[in-house]
């Protein structure tokens, strides 16, 4: 109950506990109101003797005056009809009653009726009346103020690690047991970056107020000290002293002038009526000799002030307090830990074809989960190919989150080798068996290749659950993956599958955080995880999918973490494509060269064209002399890149071979690798294909794109190359001298 604040008529029920600035009275009533009984400090709060308060009615204590010269305030006949009536249907009633105090004056007490069954027919319930000490009286008592301090103050929040529920107890414990108001600051360091001053702290190191609390209703309070603020006193202040020396600071009254200043240096002029003629004291929060912030402890005028006895009670309570904010410290330092390590190893971006959308969503396990082991990945490959990959570490922790960096990390690499998918995990197996021998772990991924130029995608599945298509019309389907036991686990093989999706479906993979629960079968996880993409969902936004995907799921509270990642497969378009099938003779490399002038005039590409040309001549040269079989010559236009490829039936890939420097073969793939951005090789289920990139200048792509706006129709045929005329002549001709120099190409063994 705060003191002089008239409050509502009607009160709920409040607690009958003694504080420092309550009194509490207890008194007897019979069913018509009159007080029968009463404890033995009535008389000397109340503005009666015990002969004048036995037998007179609850309203006569809020009269002023006795007999026929007693007034009555409006309003209190009301608050005990209340009271009388919530008595006669025997339940228990709160209101406000302003009561007449033997020291003078008035004051808003609190009264509790609650209805009683005794012998005593005359009692028919006690009223509880809870009335605010006067100022004066106050902190009087120590061994009352130390038994409210101290007492089950630090049993209820042993489980408390946040440093803002820490305070806001901590300080609900200070005020009104020990002082009128007062806020706790920590050092932000500490708070914000989960860190301790490498020295210690002084006036440089700034401050954060996690906690106001006052017992007046006076908003200037939180407007003149607000939660949440980071701040610096000015030097030689009472707080800075605290800071630097560990060791409390009592200012038996705060001056006007330090008032007035404090509130110049802040530019908050209610600081100077706040803090004026106050009573404060600084409790210092010390652990293992560090000073992590301290309790800002102030009465206000008209109450006793601090002193040394304060002051070592106070140091008592700070110092029980500096162990739970250790604690907390320790806590959120280990755990910010574990969760940036897991941060820093899932992926920041995801890369793809521009034709590939891509999006994901990674939701944390529950509070009893936070870290795990679930990871993500879509990486761009070339020839317009992307890989996706989702995986799960078993367990938790940090344990289980750097296993999942050591699979991400191997994971890009096995990619950027361009492995075939199940070759990625057969290798993947055998690093975390190695992983196993140290410690035990397995894991589970699945792992899918996708072809935006054939729409072909390649999926290998190590004792994951099975990805999710939707079709570009809205039918979903679970598809049907061949078992292998998870990675780790060994004496599995892992197939590969291969399967042609529709332009524009979707491919969903996720973990088993997703539709695993504790609560219901794994079947009704994958039913709603189907139904979350309806008919309509593959032409919507895929933000907006992740988010639909994940609706019910948060309402576990053990929840494992997740992963999802959704991509949308489209192909590359067709007019930045072309593919020509090649007769295994050395014919078709004259043929090879002239087949890709067309389509490079098209682009606007034709300052690539000589490059391109013995880039080409190098791969179908290679290919008609160590391979047998059709040749495939492929050309493709990406966002910022220009790739050529050729297939063969051979699955011997090439390798760049130390020559002579009198030879005059040998040096094709020199030539490509000093011509072309980057170039590899691949192995496919029909042979290997060679390939070579080359960087497209933006200012080509701005044209392109312009043209592709365009309302004119651009497709392959001679009216398409009318509308790049323009495009082609706006781009800046590209000198290739190097080229022109090494004419004519016999010189590296071409025909």
């Amino acid at each position: 109950m705060t003191p002089g604040k008239r409050v509502g008529r009607k009160a709920p029920p409040v607690n009958v506990n003694m504080t420092p600035s309550v009194r509490t009275l207890i008194l007897g009533i019979d069913r018509s109101g009159r007080i029968v009984q009463h404890d033995r400090t009535a008389t000397k709060i109340l503005a009666r003797s015990s002969s004048d308060l036995l037998g007179v009615h609850l309203t006569d204590i809020t009269s002023v005056g006795h007999g026929v010269s007693a007034v009555i305030r409006p309003g209190e006949k009301e608050a005990v009809t209340t009271l009388l009536e919530a008595v006669k249907s025997e339940r228990e009633g709160s209101a406000v009653l302003t009561v007449a105090l033997a020291a003078g004056g008035t004051a808003d007490a609190v009264a509790t009726a609650k209805p009683v069954q005794t012998d005593d027919s005359n009692v028919a319930a006690f009223v509880v009346l809870q009335i605010p000490v006067p100022s004066a009286e106050r902190f009087v008592d120590p061994a009352l103020m130390r038994e409210l301090l101290l007492r089950d103050t630090f049993t209820g929040i042993d489980d408390t690690l946040d440093f803002s529920d820490l305070a806001k107890k901590l300080m609900g414990r200070l005020v009104p047991a020990f002082c009128t108001a007062g806020d706790l600051l920590v050092l932000e360091s500490l708070v914000g970056d989960n860190e301790m001053p490498a020295d210690g702290p002084d006036a440089t190191n700034p401050l954060r107020r996690l906690a106001v609390v006052h017992d007046q209703q006076n908003p200037a309070w939180d407007a003149a000290f607000p939660t949440g603020e980071i701040l610096r006193y000015p030097d030689a202040s009472p707080y800075v002293r605290c800071i630097e020396s560990g060791r409390p600071v009592l200012e038996h009254a705060f001056s006007p002038e330090s008032a007035r200043k404090l509130a110049r240096a802040w530019r908050r002029k209610p600081v100077a009526n706040l803090m004026s003629d106050v009573s404060m004291l600084l409790l210092p929060i010390v652990a293992k000799g560090t000073t992590l912030g301290f309790f800002n402890c102030i009465r206000q005028a008209g109450t006793r002030r601090f002193d040394a006895y304060d002051m070592e009670m106070g140091m008592e309570f700070a110092s029980r307090a500096a162990v739970f904010f250790d604690n907390a410290g320790r806590y959120n330092r280990e755990h910010a830990t574990a969760l940036t390590l897991q941060r820093s190893m899932l992926p920041t971006g995801l890369s793809a074809p521009s034709s590939v959308e891509v999006r994901h969503r990674y939701l944390p396990g529950s509070k009893l989960v936070e870290v795990g082991g679930d990871w993500y990945e879509s990486i761009r490959l070339p020839g317009a190919r992307v890989a996706l990959v989702v995986g799960d570490v078993a367990g938790h922790g940090v344990r289980a989150a750097v296993t999942m960096g050591r699979l991400r990390t191997a994971i890009q690499t096995l990619a950027m080798l361009e492995l075939p998918p199940a070759e990625s995990l057969q290798q993947l197996d055998e690093l975390m068996q190695n992983i196993g021998e140290r410690e035990p772990h397995f894991a589970t991924c699945a792992y899918a290749v996708y072809d935006a130029v054939t729409g072909e995608c390649e999926l290998a599945v190590a004792g994951h659950l099975p990805p999710l298509v939707v079709h570009p019309d809205g039918r979903s389907e679970l598809l049907t993956v061949t078992p292998s036991p998870p990675l780790g686990v060994g004496n599995g093989v892992v197939d590969t599958q291969r399967f042609t999706l529709e332009d524009g479906s979707l491919f969903v993979l996720y973990t088993d955080g997703l539709v695993e629960s504790k609560d219901r079968d794994i079947t009704d996880g994958l039913d709603r995880l189907q139904s979350a993409f309806g008919p309509g969902s593959p032409e919507a936004e895929l933000e907006d999918l992740c988010k639909t995907s994940l609706d019910g799921v948060y309402s576990d509270a053990q929840r494992d973490d997740i992963a999802v990642l959704i991509a949308r497969l489209r192909r590359i378009p067709e007019d930045q494509r072309v593919c020509w099938p090649l007769e295994p003779d050395f014919q078709s490399v004259r043929q090879a060269r002239m087949l890709i002038r067309d389509p490079l005039k098209r682009w606007g590409l034709e300052d690539l064209s000589p490059v391109t040309e013995l880039l080409v001549s190098e791969l179908v040269t290679n290919a008609i002399r160590y391979a047998t079989g059709d040749i495939l010559l492929r050309l493709i236009l990406e966002s910022d890149s220009l790739v050529c490829e050729v297939h063969d039936s051979s699955p011997a890939l090439p390798r760049v071979l130390q020559v002579d420097r009198d030879a005059e073969n040998g040096r094709g793939l020199h030539v490509v690798s000093q011509l072309a951005s980057r170039w590899g090789a691949r192995r496919t289920h029909s042979g290997k294909v060679v390939w070579c990139e080359q960087t497209v200048p933006e200012s080509v792509m701005e044209m392109l794109r312009a043209a592709a706006e365009a309302p004119a129709d651009v497709s392959v045929s001679a009216d398409a190359v009318a509308v790049t005329e323009p495009v082609v002549a706006a781009v800046p001709r590209l000198r290739w001298r190097g080229y022109r120099r090494h004419r004519p190409f016999r010189i590296f063994g071409m025909p």
